[in-house]
């Protein structure tokens, strides 16, 4: 694929044509050196200056731990987001096969949707190196298919690095907690409640079981001063309860965010996470450590796409 194939994949997501996703999501994964260009060409097309603002799409992050629900809740909110006219882009992030790289669980076929629906698209990534943590295809992809689709999902196994690097990507950030579980006092020992949006209990048809859980991370939110995160509890098996009200929440917290900025902070964690990724902590400390190079960051044009972010870091670090 040439630079200007790459560039016009991305005219087609800036035109919405979501028969690109497929293409898009090979072209990231794509880690040669000769890809690089390409994919700079491609966002390039859906950055901010391009689009004349930021993308359309709500970018949500879910995450929590092996076993909780994720997959059987993400089956039931594509049906809620594809019955309301709602085009919809699932990123499952699978641990990656130590072998070939590439991801292991294959959540479409765990993640229940019409194969012949065009305004679907799911896609398994892998994980990278780091157990829970988004490889660069994943952001990439991440930015590149919000300006085609109207809802995009990056889903993670909720350990390792995830929690934290789903928060620098999505607009909104739902964290799946099981009842009975143990995750209330697991997500109170690693110090992360600040990080979910929503709080979602599944399994609600368990009834008291799922009272208390709720019960618990309100009282564990109002304990570190979170006071505007909302715990939804969902039943994801027949009878179905609860994803309307998830849906409605998701939707609430995006209307209060300045999206702009939420999106500038995204562009430039990516940014420094791809260049960490590429010139490794050598690299952080010819920029003066990551808070240092955040800062400078900071300075940079707003509406940057992330190569572009990526270069600037790199001219940074030769300076120095």
């Amino acid at each position: 694929m040439s630079t200007a194939e790459g560039a016009g994949l991305g005219v087609r997501l800036r035109e919405g044509d979501l028969a690109a996703a497929p293409d898009v999501l090979n072209l990231v994964e794509n880690r040669s050196p000769a890809a690089r260009a390409e994919i700079a060409a491609l966002l390039r097309e859906v950055a901010p200056a391009a689009l004349g603002g930021e993308a359309r799409a709500h970018v949500v992050g879910i995450t929590g731990p092996p076993g909780a629900g994720k997959s059987t809740l993400l089956s039931q909110l594509v049906r809620a987001w594809r019955s309301a006219g709602r085009t919809v882009a699932v990123l499952a992030v699978d641990p990656s096969s130590r072998r070939s790289g590439g991801s292991l669980l294959g959540d479409r076929a765990r993640i229940a949707f019409d194969p012949e629906d065009a305004g679907v698209f799911i896609r398994s990534t892998a994980a990278g190196e780091r157990l829970g943590g988004l490889a660069p295809a994943t952001r990439a992809a991440a930015h590149g298919l919000a300006a085609a689709f109207d809802v995009v999902v990056v889903e993670t196994v909720g350990v390792g690095q995830s929690e934290t690097e789903i928060a620098e990507v999505a607009d909104s950030v739902a964290v799946i907690v099981q009842p009975g579980s143990g995750d209330v006092l697991q997500f109170l020992k690693a110090g992360i409640m600040e990080i979910p949006d929503v709080l979602v209990v599944t399994k609600a048809d368990l009834g008291e079981m799922a009272l208390r859980a709720r019960r618990d991370l309100n009282a564990a939110l109002r304990s570190v001063g979170e006071r505007d995160t909302r715990v939804v509890a969902v039943s994801s098996v027949v009878p179905v309860q609860g994803i309307g009200d998830l849906v409605a929440e998701l939707d609430a917290h995006r209307e209060r965010l300045d999206i702009p900025a939420r999106r500038r902070a995204a562009r430039r964690a990516s940014a420094l996470a791809d260049f960490t990724a590429e010139h490794g902590e050598r690299g952080l400390r010819a920029l003066g450590g990551r808070r240092a190079a955040t800062r400078w960051l900071e300075g940079q044009d707003p509406g940057a796409d992330v190569p572009s972010l990526i270069r600037a870091l790199e001219g940074q670090a030769a300076q120095r």
